[in-house]
Formats: structure tokens, C-alpha cells, sequence
């Protein structure tokens, strides 16, 4: 009886900190190594802010392209002048691993 109210404990402690609404649109929890992941985004060759990988499956941020004012957690505005963050995409030592989605944008995990 008391392991199963120690496992109870934990579940929902554990389910307390996963927010699925938070990831979606809260900004305070959308950056990686300090940079905020919506915004004017630059892709560049060389001097990244942050290295990204684009992937399929099991993503850490799920992107949407908009072209008005990207201001949602995964909205990014590809320009080529004046972003807010510069990535370059790479295959392999990712900073951060991105899916690009039609809906539903924001931080995965």
C-alpha cells in the first residue's frame, strides 16, 4: 500500500511539470542557449547563433513559417537582413533538432 501511494506521488508530481499548453505558447520557455526560437530568422553558412538539424520525427521545436509578425513559441520569419537569430542547418552535432509543421508550432519536449 505504500509503494503504491509513493508511485501515485510521483506520477502526479512528475505530470505537474509537463504542460502541454505552456510548450505550446509560453515564450519564457522558448530559447535555446539563451536565444528566443521565434522571431526574423537568418540562415547563414558560417557564424550560426545556434545550429539546427532538420528532422521527421522526435523534434525538440516544431517550426512554422509565417510571413506577418511572428510572435508564438516556433513561428519564424525566414529573412535575409536584420534576424533576430542566424542558423545554420546541419546533419550531424545539432544545438537543436527542428520539424517544420503547418500547425501546432512550439517546443516538443
Amino acid at each position: 500500500m505504500k509503494s503504491k501511494s509513493l508511485l501515485l506521488f510521483l506520477f502526479l508530481v512528475l505530470f505537474s511539470f509537463v504542460s502541454v499548453e505552456g510548450q505550446q505558447g509560453d515564450k519564457a520557455n522558448c530559447n535555446c542557449k539563451g536565444y528566443s526560437l521565434y522571431g526574423r530568422v537568418q540562415i547563414v553558412d558560417s557564424f550560426p547563433d545556434l545550429k539546427v538539424q532538420v528532422v521527421t520525427s522526435f523534434p525538440d521545436l516544431k517550426v512554422k513559417v509565417v510571413d506577418d509578425n511572428p510572435s508564438r513559441c516556433g513561428e519564424w520569419r525566414i529573412v535575409s537582413k536584420f534576424p533576430d537569430l542566424k542558423i545554420q542547418i546541419v546533419n550531424s552535432f545539432p544545438d537543436l533538432k527542428i520539424q517544420f509543421v503547418e500547425a501546432f508550432p512550439g517546443r516538443v519536449n
